[in-house]
């Protein structure tokens, strides 16, 4: 039986600097990747702002989308580490190579968690309690939307009698719930590529690796939020003279554009470099030396 590695904490680090450092070795294919689905977002929700009725089927589309575009990341960031140059053709990979059922039933955690959440709140909450709680954001939504900023004590006023208790509740369950679902699908999608595993063999790969590596998973998350939020900041420094020069709509475009072309090649190096790294992959990340000599140092 295939055995799963056990890595120190200081691992997540590495994964992080694995997706950087493919990144930097291919800024230009991988980050036109990136852009490309972040393009393909921007046409579908243009198109579902200019025809209302296909926007559910459009963004159901777009979501059944994400697990084959990853992939399709992950392919080319492999590609990259094996010192070969990565392609736009790369994002179709999945369905060449007809992996499309088992990419698709990693969104199988999402729904159930989903559809979990979904009922808790009904049963914590109640209904009659979230049409307030709708009612509510909504009036903060049109305080601050004509500037007025709203008193302590109007906002206090807006939330008395609404479960408090129970919300946080909730919402300290949807973070469980989401820290499951990435660990159920951190490595699933390289085990389906390059180890051919089924979708639900690879997910619990996932979840087992994860488990068994969980200080380096909590360690790769939190850098990986900090990271995400200084490239965010970066990205909206980027588009601040365009808003001045083109208008809000072109700059949130670009800065889609940009943020994509960075975040989703780094997140699928990383991935890649600690599918190698927890079992084993003969396709070990070729910048790992480079990587270890600058941690060592």
């Amino acid at each position: 039986m295939e055995t799963t590695r056990k890595l120190p904490a200081s691992a997540g680090a590495e994964w992080l600097l694995g997706g950087l450092a493919l990144l930097r070795r291919a800024p230009l294919a991988l980050g036109t990747l990136g852009a490309l689905w972040g393009l393909l977002g921007s046409l579908v929700l243009a198109v579902a702002l200019a025809l209302p009725p296909l926007a559910a089927a459009l963004q159901l589309l777009l979501g059944l989308a994400g697990p084959l575009l990853f992939a399709g990341l992950v392919w080319a960031a492999r590609e990259v580490a094996q010192g070969r140059p990565a392609q736009p053709g790369h994002l179709l990979q999945g369905l060449r190579e007809g992996l499309v059922p088992p990419l698709l039933a990693t969104l199988l955690p999402q729904l159930v968690a989903g559809l979990v959440l979904g009922m808790l709140l009904l049963t914590l909450v109640g209904a009659e309690q979230l049409e307030r709680l709708v009612a509510v954001r909504d009036e903060l939504d049109a305080l601050a939307r004509s500037g007025a900023q709203p008193t302590p004590e109007q906002v206090q006023a807006l939330v008395a009698g609404l479960p408090a208790g129970r919300i946080l509740l909730w919402l300290l369950l949807g973070v469980a719930a989401a820290v499951a679902v990435a660990m159920t699908v951190f490595v699933a999608v390289p085990r389906i590529l390059f180890d051919r595993r089924g979708g639900l063999a690879a997910m619990a790969d996932s979840l087992r690796a994860a488990w068994l590596n969980l200080p380096a998973l909590l360690v790769f998350f939190l850098l990986a939020g900090i990271a995400l939020f200084g490239i965010y900041f970066a990205v909206m420094l980027l588009a601040l003279p365009v808003q001045l020069l083109a208008g809000p709509l072109a700059a949130a475009w670009l800065a889609q554009l940009l943020f994509m072309a960075v975040v989703m090649p780094v997140l699928a190096g990383a991935v890649f470099t600690a599918w190698g790294q927890l079992f084993g992959g003969t396709a070990a990340v070729a910048a790992a030396p480079e990587l270890s000599g600058r941690l060592e140092a």
